[in-house]
Parts: structure tokens; C-alpha cells; sequence
């Protein structure tokens, strides 16, 4: 049977596969159970009215005087039994009809013996059903042929039949609705594996590309097997790209590194003011190429630890402080300082630290470089419940027009910072690795000037 292409999903395919052959079953049904019936009324009826037509040839008697007709009260009480039917006799002897319709039809096959012969006609504009049995009597010494035929009209043998043919749609109907519970009781069965194994997958996260392990049915074998050869590939090319950019951003920083030596030894010795600004020129270039590079390293090796996690059990002051501490130089270059606001106790979480160190260090390096001198940047760390939030709050440029959504797209700046040295990585950092570690991150313009960047995680 071909399934037509408008049905898009397995389970929707096979339940109208289901339902359909449920609905042809209960048709089946219905005429095998309306045909037996018909059969059996049928059947039950000739009887009655074969028993009926014997009882009357068999009181017929013959005599000098002729044949003696007397036709049994009980024969017609059994015909009448049936309903409100109209009853119908001819009895002939010889080829003429002494009693009864001298109309009602006569039998084309030929009459032998008592063995009633039954047959179906219409009659007076109705249909009628007709037995018809033959006898010899005796009539002044000589044999002479009797023929008794009985006819009744179908009326009781159809409301039999309709009532057995309601109970038989009724019977249908029940099937049919019985059988589409378990049509979708079945489908849901039948594709039930492969939503497990679709949920399964799909709570991975951005980056988990391990095997699937979970046991499937022997039909999803082949598509688990394809599946995993599939990540697999990936694996190996993500593995090979971070390899790459890693080796690629150490290479050049080195040489910029260099670069930027002779620069300012240049800009020392030299007096020459275009010069002068040519190497401003080369310091700001090499700065901008060197810090793109280091936070290429970076997201690299961010993407890789987050597919291979070293989890530990850490305390977040800790890493706070351990962060504010590396950062406090560049701080302080710009006269800035920093405001800590964190609980008594230690606060748990369980996560890998290079990522998170990393997180930190992105968010409190971007505090600093968008802050005008002699401000503070306020660090808060706060439990509630089960989360560990840490909001990192400063008073610089803000947002500008972009939403913080926006700028946490990779290489995304905001559009009041291009006199800022910057790649566009830092926030994307921060999201990955509030992902991995199965955490929320945003970030929005602070009331008055500044902006807010808020890192929450669950506690251990």
C-alpha cells in the first residue's frame, strides 16, 4: 500500500495504516455477520414453513368421493408465530387447484415425495417465500397426484434480519473504535524508541558529541551506528580546527610579540612626529592582532574542555579572587579598583576550573576595559537556593544600542567601542561556558551608565 507523501510523521503514517485496516476488518465483519444471519433466519424460516407444508399434505386423504382436505390448525400457528406476516396456500390435485389461490406460483423443480422444494417469488407486490411438497393418494382406486404449496410474505424474516444487522454495525462500530485505541496505543509503542532515543540526544549539549550508548531496538541499530560514525567525524574535525587554531594563535603571537618590542624602541628613539604616529599606528595594530589571537586560544580551548570536561569540586569566592588578583595590574593602570561583595561561607559548585576561570576573566577583563579611570567595578556574589550568581557591575560605555543578546554572538562589538582594541570573543566565551556547565548568562545596560553582566550557576 502506498502511504500518501502528505503524512510527515511515522506515527501519523502508521495509525491511518492501522485505522484503515481496522475499518476494512469491521466492514468484514459486518457483512459476515449480516450474511450468517440472513443465512440463519433463512434457514430457520424454510424450516418452519417446510414443517407447516407437510403437516397440510399429510392430513389430505383420498376416497371414493375424492380427495378429503383438512388443513391442520397447528400449521398456520407456526407460520403466524413469525410476525405479522400474510400466509398463502394452494393445493392441487392433478393439474387443477381444488382449494386456496389458484395464482400463487408454482415450482420449477419437480416435487418428489414429502421433501419440501423451496423457492422465492413476488407476489400480490410483495415478496413472498413458497414451499411446495408433492404425495400420491388414492381416489376410487386410482393414484392421483397432490401438490401443497405454502407461501408467506418476508416482513417478520426482515425485521429479524435488520435487528441482527443493527447488532452486527453495532459490533462493527466496536471493533473499529476498540481497534484505533490500540492503533494508537501501537504507535506510540512502535515509534516510542526513537523519541527515547531522540530525547536522549537532544539534552545533550551544544558540544557533547560522545557515542550513543543507550540500547535501541534492532531496526534503529543502523541508524545509531550511522549516527555515531557522524559525531565521530565531527569530533575529529572540531579536534583538528581547535589544533589548528591554537597552533595558529601561539605562532602569531610570538612574532607580534617581537613586533611590538622594536616598536617601542623605535617610538623611544624616535623624534619625527609622523613617525611617531606611524608606530602608534603599528602598537595599536599589533596590540589588536595579538589580543584577537589570545582570545582565539581561548574560545579554542574553551570549545574543546567543554566536550571534555575536568569537573571538581571548586569554591567560587576563590576563583573570584584568584581572577581579581591577576587582574588588579591592569586595574590599576587605569586607576581602578575593585569593590567585592561575597557570603561568609564558601560557596560550592562543581565544574571544570579553566572554564570557569575562564568565564571570570573574560567578564572582569571587559569591566575593565570599557571603565573610565577612577571607577570601581563592583563584583557581587550571591546564593539563592541552589544558584550561585555573580554579577559584575561597571560604569562605563554600557551597551550602547545593542541588546545583550547580540553582542554574545561570536566577533559581535557594540557599536560605541571601535576605538576600543577588541575581538568579539570575551561574551561568547562566558555563554559557552555557562552552557557547559549548565548555567545562564546575560548581560544589559546598567541604571544610570555602565552595564550589568550576570553569571549564574548551580551549586554543588
Amino acid at each position: 500500500m502506498k502511504v500518501p507523501l502528505r503524512f510527515k510523521s511515522i506515527r501519523q503514517r502508521l495509525v491511518v495504516l492501522l485505522l484503515l485496516a481496522a475499518a476494512l476488518l469491521s466492514l468484514l465483519l459486518f457483512i459476515s455477520v449480516r450474511a450468517i444471519a440472513s443465512a440463519s433466519v433463512q434457514a430457520s424460516q424454510d424450516s418452519i414453513l417446510g414443517a407447516a407444508t407437510i403437516a397440510i399434505a399429510e392430513e389430505l386423504r383420498g376416497g371414493e368421493e375424492g380427495v378429503a382436505i383438512e388443513i391442520p390448525y397447528a400449521a398456520f400457528s407456526m407460520l403466524g408465530s413469525s410476525g405479522e406476516d400474510r400466509i398463502f396456500y394452494r393445493i392441487l390435485v392433478g393439474e387443477d387447484t381444488v382449494t386456496g389461490y389458484g395464482d400463487l406460483p408454482m415450482p420449477v423443480a419437480e416435487l418428489t415425495g414429502l421433501e419440501p422444494v423451496f423457492y422465492s417469488r413476488d407476489y400480490q407486490g410483495d415478496p413472498i417465500r413458497l414451499a411446495a411438497v408433492g404425495r400420491s393418494v388414492l381416489v376410487e382406486g386410482t393414484p392421483r397426484r397432490v401438490q401443497v404449496i405454502v407461501g408467506q410474505t418476508r416482513t417478520g424474516q426482515e425485521m429479524i434480519i435488520s435487528r441482527m444487522s443493527n447488532r452486527a454495525a453495532a459490533l462493527g462500530m466496536g471493533f473499529f473504535f476498540l481497534s484505533a485505541v490500540l492503533a494508537l496505543l501501537t504507535a506510540q509503542a512502535v515509534v516510542g524508541p526513537v523519541n527515547s532515543l531522540a530525547e536522549a540526544v537532544g539534552r545533550r549539549g551544544p558540544q557533547d558529541l560522545r557515542a550513543v550508548t543507550r540500547p535501541v531496538p534492532e531496526e534503529l541499530a543502523p541508524l545509531v551506528s550511522a549516527l555515531n560514525g557522524l559525531m565521530a567525524r565531527l569530533t575529529a574535525a572540531l579536534s583538528r580546527t581547535e589544533t589548528f587554531i591554537a597552533e595558529a594563535a601561539h605562532h602569531i603571537r610570538t612574532p607580534l610579540a617581537t613586533l611590538r618590542t622594536h616598536a617601542e624602541i623605535a617610538q623611544r628613539i624616535s623624534e619625527e612626529q609622523e613617525v611617531l604616529a606611524r608606530l602608534r599606528e603599528i602598537l595599536r595594530a599589533a596590540d589588536d592582532s595579538s589580543r584577537s589571537a589570545g582570545q582565539l586560544l581561548d574560545h579554542a580551548t574553551v570549545a574543546y574542555r567543554t566536550d571534555q570536561r575536568a569537573e571538581e569540586d571548586l569554591d567560587l569566592r576563590a576563583v573570584m579572587a584568584d581572577v581579581m588578583r591577576a587582574a588588579e595590574p591592569t586595574a590599576e593602570l587605569k586607576d581602578l579598583h575593585f569593590e567585592l561583595s561575597v557570603p561568609d561561607g564558601p560557596v560550592p559548585i562543581h565544574a571544570d576550573r579553566l572554564l570557569l576561570e575562564s568565564a571570570v576573566r573574560n567578564l572582569v577583563d571587559n569591566a575593565i576595559k570599557y571603565s573610565d579611570g577612577d571607577d570601581a567595578i563592583e563584583l557581587r556574589l550571591t546564593v539563592d537556593g541552589g544558584t550561585a550568581t555573580l554579577a559584575i557591575l561597571d560604569r562605563g560605555r554600557g551597551l550602547g544600542t545593542m541588546q545583550g543578546r547580540d553582542l554574545t554572538r561570536r566577533f559581535a562589538r557594540g557599536s560605541n567601542v571601535s576605538d576600543v582594541v577588541g575581538s568579539g570573543l570575551g561574551l561568547t566565551i562566558v555563554r559557552e561556558v555557562a552552557r557547559a556547565l549548565s548555567g545562564s548568562f546575560r548581560i544589559e545596560n546598567r541604571e544610570g551608565k555602565g552595564a550589568c553582566a550576570i553569571l549564574s550557576l548551580p551549586l554543588a
